[in-house]
């Protein structure tokens, strides 16, 4: 017989919880889903990964960049260099 996590957040904590997330970027969605999982000790990805919609995968990734925070080489940054869109050559329209 397996042991599954029993405990529960009352509708409001829930309600709280997932419009906190929200409001992240998705570096510190994984940190949080990270926190919050390990904070609710076995079963806390699962139940966590349901509360707030996201895959367990990404809570997994979340640990292990916790793990590595003190030498973390993306500190300050919300995307890695070169990522995200690309701006736009300013060629004059109609050359």
């Amino acid at each position: 017989m397996a042991f599954e996590f029993q405990g529960r957040y009352s509708p409001e904590a829930m309600a709280q919880t997932r419009a906190f997330f929200k409001t992240l970027s998705e570096r510190d969605q994984r940190r949080f889903a990270a926190l919050e999982a390990a904070r609710l000790g076995w079963g806390g990805i699962t139940y966590v990964a349901e509360l707030l919609e996201c895959s367990t995968l990404t809570i997994q990734r979340g640990i292990a960049e916790l793990e590595r925070l003190p030498d973390d080489p993306a500190a300050g940054r919300v995307r890695r260099p070169g990522g995200g869109r690309k701006k736009k050559d300013s060629v004059p329209a109609g050359t």
